[in-house]
C-alpha cells in the first residue's frame, strides 16, 4: 500500500524549514497535523489546595517549556513576586533558553541539564538543601519523583496544568494512510474518540518505547518505529518507509 496522506497528531509546527515540510515536498505526500492532546493550565485556587505556598521554596525545577509558563502564569494569579535569589533547574538547553520570556538570563540562578532528567539530577544534588518545587502536569514519567527520592532532596511536586483529550470529531470520517504518534497519551486520545477504530491498512508511526508499549497494549500493529540506530528522528523513519512502500 503507497502512501499519500499522514496525520500528525502534533500541531503545525511554526518554522519554514521543518523536516515535515521537506518530507512533503520531496516525496509529494499530503501531510496534515492536528494536536491529539492539549494543555489547560490549573488555576491559582487549585495550585493552593495542593498545599503550595510559593514562599517556601528557593529552587524551581523545570522540565518542560509548558512547566516554565504554568509556573509563571500561578506565581502572577498568585501575586506571587518571584525573588531574583530563586535558583531555576532546567531539564535541557531549551527549556533554559525559553525561561528568557521571564527572567533576565544573565542576573538569575541558572543549572541547566543535558537532555534527560537523570542528567540534571547532579546539579539538583549539589544544591541538595535547597527545597525545590516541581511544577508539572498531572501526568509525571516515573523518572521525575523517583531520581528526586534517591537523591533524597527537600521537595514538593505540584500540578500546575493538565494533559486533556482533545475532541477530534471532525475526524470521523477522514482517513489517513499513516497515523503518527509520539506519547501514550495520544493514543489514549484515538480511543477516547474513537473507541471502535480498526487499524485494518492504516500505517502507525510511534515514537520511543513508551508510545510502542501503549500502541501495542491496545492490540494495534506497529509499522513505523523511531528512533532507531539508523533513524534517529520521526520525519527519517517516515521518509525510508514511503520510499520503500511508495516503491512497489
Amino acid at each position: 500500500m503507497k502512501v499519500k496522506t499522514i496525520l500528525v497528531s502534533q500541531p503545525e509546527p511554526k518554522i519554514e524549514n521543518s523536516p515535515y515540510f521537506e518530507l512533503q515536498e520531496k516525496q509529494k505526500v499530503k501531510i496534515d497535523f492536528r494536536p491529539f492532546i492539549h494543555v489547560e493550565g490549573v488555576s491559582a485556587k487549585e495550585v493552593r489546595q495542593q498545599k503550595v505556598d510559593l514562599n517556601q521554596y528557593t529552587a524551581i525545577i523545570l522540565t518542560s517549556r509548558n512547566a516554565v509558563d504554568h509556573f509563571f502564569r500561578v506565581a502572577e494569579e498568585m501575586r506571587f513576586k518571584v525573588p531574583d535569589a530563586m535558583k531555576y533547574f532546567c531539564q535541557s538547553e531549551a527549556v533554559a533558553y525559553y525561561l528568557q520570556k521571564y527572567v533576565v538570563y544573565r542576573k538569575r540562578k541558572i543549572y541547566v541539564g543535558k537532555r534527560s532528567f537523570s542528567e540534571l539530577s547532579p546539579l539538583i544534588k549539589k544544591y541538595k538543601d535547597e527545597k525545590f518545587l516541581l511544577p508539572n502536569t498531572d501526568k509525571v514519567k516515573d523518572e521525575v519523583p523517583d531520581t528526586l527520592n534517591t537523591l533524597g532532596v527537600n521537595w514538593k511536586q505540584a500540578t500546575f496544568y493538565k494533559t486533556v483529550v482533545s475532541d477530534l470529531s471532525d475526524l470521523a470520517n477522514v482517513s489517513y494512510d499513516v497515523l503518527v504518534f509520539f506519547s501514550p497519551s495520544g493514543i489514549e486520545s484515538l480511543f477516547q474518540n474513537f473507541p471502535d477504530f480498526k487499524q485494518n491498512e492504516t500505517r502507525i508511526a510511534v515514537f520511543g518505547n513508551t508510545t510502542i508499549k501503549a500502541v501495542e497494549e491496545k492490540g494495534l500493529r506497529v509499522d513505523i518505529a523511531a528512533p532507531t540506530p539508523e533513524t534517529p528522528s520521526m520525519t527519517m523513519a517516515l521518509e525510508k518507509y514511503i520510499e520503500q512502500a511508495n516503491k512497489k
